[in-house]
């Protein structure tokens, strides 16, 4: 009953949950690139004090990160070069780790991680199957690079429940820690994918919901932003696993493995 319940849900959503899913993964660079006008100057002026490089460096660097985030953000919901966008979306993903010293924060560069694991699903998504180039002869899709995109993207989006690990010795925490690791395990090795990520997407909407909640934070405090950004960053995430849902996990999991079994 339950699987028949499921399948009836993923075949009703099959037609909107791509897109669902990628308004999801670009809402943290949409937020980040409209975040980038409306301050401006208080961007500019904290890479210029971080790193002592001057009003005009500094200022490109904003510019660029505002025109990039928001271009790679319409190129993806209008489908078009969308190869290019993720390319893009991924620099300023670097950029950002380099500039903000992300680097040396483990939480935030773990996060960023499965933010780029999202974009790897994305741009897995787009990549078109490769065409045999004899009628009748199929393409050997062992040797697929979107394959091996929806791998990496799996493994980078299960950092993200990494973050949300609490080692203390509560019951729920210990709760939340055993089944949130067995469905980390469950997506990146591709067993059960589908009802994990969708399993994931509900667990982590609802901690996203309860524990970033900026709107109940007054706008001039600085933990607004912060919050903002987290919730926004999860979001994307959140993206990620629903293209996990909508696509299945790609040839090099154990759910494929099984087909051949």
């Amino acid at each position: 009953m339950l699987r028949r319940d499921r399948v009836r849900f993923l075949r009703v959503t099959k037609q909107y949950l791509p897109h669902v899913a990628r308004l999801c993964l670009i809402s943290t660079f949409l937020e980040d690139g409209i975040r980038m006008w409306f301050q401006w100057s208080e961007q500019r002026d904290y890479i210029d004090s971080t790193w002592n490089c001057g009003y005009l460096l500094a200022s490109s660097f904003v510019f660029l990160n505002l025109l990039g985030q928001l271009t790679g953000c319409i190129l993806v919901l209008s489908r078009n070069f969308v190869q290019y966008a993720c390319f893009g979306l991924f620099g300023i993903i670097a950029l950002q780790t380099i500039a903000y010293s992300i680097l040396w924060d483990l939480k935030f560069l773990m996060r960023n991680l499965a933010l780029g694991g999202g974009l790897l699903l994305l741009l897995a998504e787009s990549r078109s199957e490769g065409k045999s180039m004899f009628a009748g002869v199929p393409t050997m899709r062992e040797s697929s690079p979107k394959q091996y995109m929806q791998l990496g993207g799996r493994v980078l989006l299960v950092l993200m429940f990494m973050t949300l690990l609490h080692f203390d010795a509560s019951f729920f925490s210990i709760l939340q820690n055993i089944v949130g690791t067995a469905l980390m395990i469950l997506v990146a090795v591709g067993f059960k994918t589908k009802l994990a990520a969708l399993t994931l997407v509900v667990w982590l909407f609802a901690i996203n919901v309860y524990f970033n909640a900026f709107w109940t934070i007054p706008v001039y405090k600085p933990m607004h932003d912060f919050l903002k950004y987290d919730f926004f960053q999860t979001m994307s995430v959140i993206g990620g696993l629903l293209l996990v849902v909508a696509l299945g996990p790609g040839g090099v999991s154990m759910d494929e493995k099984k087909k051949e079994w």
